[in-house]
């Protein structure tokens, strides 16, 4: 029975949200993992991650369906390559592969690595970039994957690129700041050529951005869901597209 009224109540919300008014790229937080972990009784953080990727698979096909275009998931930060365990970040860089070699066998998404490819293995960077080759000229949405992703970091990779560019062509400095603008900085930042995400989602209660898509969200909408990842329901998602279509964005007018 409370399968069926969630049923009819998910059908019910959908049937709510004009397909004209959804956003165009949505940015999501994953988070709770090792909370959900603890709850359900597990000793390892592992079984949580392992939760969250499954989910993962899901919420993409969600998207799919409401016609999203782009899709940014924040699986792994620079702050978790300093902060977790040694066992415990190996174990989540083999299960955040696995997802992507997942994905890209399912063959409905263009996936595209961000991050610090730098400050992962040669054998895991070698596996992301056979996924996101397999996945270049898929016609579904464009999914992000930000792993050992910092938003201060992207930011200054931008700048250090621009950089390198111009003195490459022999521009002077002056000649730089002459031409030093904010659309020229996203142009060189990791989602350069992308639209900037509409909607920004974060589970498990938490209310901070943690440096993500720190310079793309400036006109962002916020919506921060109490449910831990591997729990995010089908219904939670509706909810958040409701409450972003309700708001009226100004863009500073």
């Amino acid at each position: 029975m409370q399968k069926l009224v969630y049923g009819l109540y998910s059908k019910l919300l959908e049937r709510g949200l004009p397909s004209d008014q959804m956003p165009k790229h949505v940015g999501v937080l994953v988070d709770g993992n090792r909370r959900w972990a603890k709850e359900q009784g597990f000793d390892a953080a592992g079984q949580g991650h392992a939760a969250g990727a499954k989910k993962i698979t899901e919420f993409l096909s969600w998207c799919s369906e409401l016609g999203i275009s782009h899709v940014t998931l924040y699986l792994l930060s620079t702050d978790n390559l300093i902060g977790r365990k040694a066992l415990e970040l190996e174990e989540l860089i083999g299960i955040i592969v696995g997802l992507a070699e997942e994905l890209a066998q399912i063959g409905r998404w263009k996936l595209q690595v961000v991050g610090d490819r730098d400050s992962l293995s040669e054998e895991a960077n070698l596996r992301l970039q056979q996924v996101e080759a397999k996945t270049a000229d898929n016609p579904g949405p464009h999914v992000n994957l930000a792993i050992a992703y910092g938003g201060r970091k992207e930011i200054a990779d931008a700048m250090r690129s621009i950089l390198r560019k111009h003195a490459q062509q022999g521009s002077t400095i002056d000649q730089l700041a002459e031409i030093m603008t904010p659309e020229l900085i996203a142009e060189n930042l990791y989602t350069g050529g992308q639209p900037d995400p509409d909607l920004l989602i974060r589970t498990s209660g938490e209310q901070r951005l943690s440096g993500f898509l720190l310079w793309q969200s400036a006109n962002s909408e916020f919506y921060f869901a109490e449910a831990l990842w591997p729990d995010f329901r089908r219904v939670d998602f509706l909810r958040a597209l409701r409450d972003f279509q309700r708001r009226h964005r100004r863009f500073g007018s």
